[in-house]
């Protein structure tokens, strides 16, 4: 196994040789953290620190175990003033209003890092056959409910039409009637708009099981609309496949993906309309369109996908891709994309639960964007740091436990003085920090188990014989294309 390997290579290091936790941390932080990244971030006059040492602090504020943001702030700087010669702000509101001022500028800088960083130590992790494959989805983040929260993250209420008939049309109405019924009473119900959420939408690495981008938003955000402000946004890899489930489906969205010159791979079900026997082109098995009535009234062609049909334990599965040609995105590796796709689900689980983040602290909308950004950030941060030591200490198909990752960066920063030997150290433990994979003899699953939400299944999507008029129309558009 693995770990036998890790045994060995550690009996060769001596352990007379000690640092302290602090030592290890910064220079794992120096790792990501280089001041070169932040060339280009221009600061007010009046600051006398750099941008690396906001990020630093930053990161060790959102690693902080402590249960409020101002002890945690308070904890980051004690152990920056350690690990650093000088420390950017001296009190939490100096932290959140230098983020609040710079995170715009830093992120995105701070993405392009790391995800130079994934590429670089992710080796043959980075990409699943010929495609880098990036997972879609989104997920709530419940806030504070303050006021200043609620007005900005929960959706408006619109108010409420009277549908009530006059006093008038009801007597007549009850005219020939001996008795005519008292007016009715306002009802005191005064339904309210769901506690304050923040929408996240993920974009997920597959391959490495990290973070990759994301946007946030009000509760009621669209999550289709981030993907296409990312898509707009950001650049993407040469031969990119985006892998979403059933709620990422349409011909505007898709066809935004493959303007950008990149590919897609989507479950569908009943909620899509798909033609077959079109004769866009020559017709193959599993040929498939997407090609809406209205679409088709704006004289566009029609959108050409390959479905595909897998079974799984709850039933059969539809999915459908821009990949043409099977020989670059075989049914065997689409399978197996779409079924490790649902690693996101459980980033979303160590997001919320296992790093708890599932409810935030902030108590004002700008500090709730702010320590959304920077608590992906970190535990993006934490993850990458685990698989870089992993690959490098000869596993790299390992999957890493976040559970223990944090809780490794946690017991550093409660006792940063401490003293390791080399095979105590930072990079050790990190490449320990994997999921078990030993056979249990009895078994881990409760008697009741597995609870699962009893929800109707997408089903099948309307497969529909193309009809003569909608072939003329084609063709028209074709001439029309043509002709210009």
């Amino acid at each position: 196994m693995n770990r036998r390997k890790h045994t060995k290579r550690s009996e060769t290091i001596p352990a007379r040789r000690t640092n302290t936790q602090s030592e290890d941390l910064k220079r794992a932080l120096e790792w990501v953290v280089i001041p070169e990244t932040f060339v280009g971030v221009k600061l007010h006059g009046n600051v006398g620190w750099q941008p690396a040492s906001l990020v630093t602090l930053a990161l060790l504020w959102v690693w902080s175990p402590d249960a409020t943001l101002t002890a945690a702030a308070a904890s980051a700087i004690g152990l920056m003033s350690r690990i650093s010669q000088s420390v950017p702000v001296s009190t939490y509101q100096g932290l959140t209003n230098a983020l609040k001022r710079y995170s715009s500028m830093l992120i995105p800088l701070l993405w392009d890092r790391l995800h130079t960083l994934m590429e670089a130590c992710g080796k043959k992790k980075y990409r699943i056959g010929m495609w880098l494959v990036l997972a879609m989805d989104g997920s709530r983040v419940t806030v504070p409910r303050t006021q200043a929260n609620e007005d900005r993250f929960c959706k408006p209420r619109q108010p409420r039409k009277n549908r009530k008939k006059s006093q008038k049309q009801r007597r007549s109405r009850y005219a020939n009637r001996s008795m005519v019924p008292a007016p009715r009473q306002k009802s005191h119900y005064d339904p309210q708009p769901v506690g304050p959420q923040t929408w996240l939408t993920l974009m997920w690495h597959v391959g490495l099981r990290v973070p990759w981008a994301w946007r946030i938003g009000p509760s009621y955000s669209s999550e289709r609309g981030h993907v296409l402000e990312l898509l707009s946004t950001q650049r993407f890899p040469e031969n990119t496949l985006f892998c979403a489930d059933a709620g990422f489906v349409g011909y505007d969205f898709w066809q935004q993906i493959r303007r950008q010159g990149h590919h897609f791979l989507v479950r569908v079900g009943g909620n899509v309309r798909l033609l077959k026997q079109l004769g866009h082109v020559r017709q193959r098995n599993g040929l498939v369109y997407c090609w809406p009535d209205d679409v088709a009234k704006r004289n566009q062609p029609p959108l050409c996908l390959r479905l595909l049909r897998f079974h799984d334990a709850r039933g059969e599965v539809y999915l459908v891709t821009s990949v043409l040609t099977q020989s670059l995105l075989p049914d065997s590796l689409a399978s197996e994309i779409y079924r490790r796709r649902w690693g996101i689900e459980l980033q979303f689980r160590a997001f919320k639960q296992t790093y708890q983040r599932s409810k935030l602290r902030s108590r004002t909308p700008d500090c709730v964007d702010v320590e959304l950004h920077w608590s992906l950030l970190g535990l993006w941060m934490m993850q990458l740091l685990a698989v870089k030591e992993q690959v490098e200490w000869c596993e790299p198909d390992a999957k890493t436990s976040v559970a223990s990752v944090i809780r490794i960066i946690q017991a550093i920063m409660k006792d940063p003085d401490a003293t390791r030997t080399m095979s105590e150290s930072l990079p050790r433990q990190l490449a320990d920090a994997t999921i078990d994979t030993y056979h249990r003899p009895s078994r881990k699953k409760s008697r009741n188990y597995p609870r699962r939400k009893e929800e109707p299944s997408t089903g099948k999507p309307n497969i529909l014989k193309a009809t003569a008029k909608q072939r003329r129309k084609l063709k028209q558009i074709i001439d029309l294309q043509l002709a210009s």
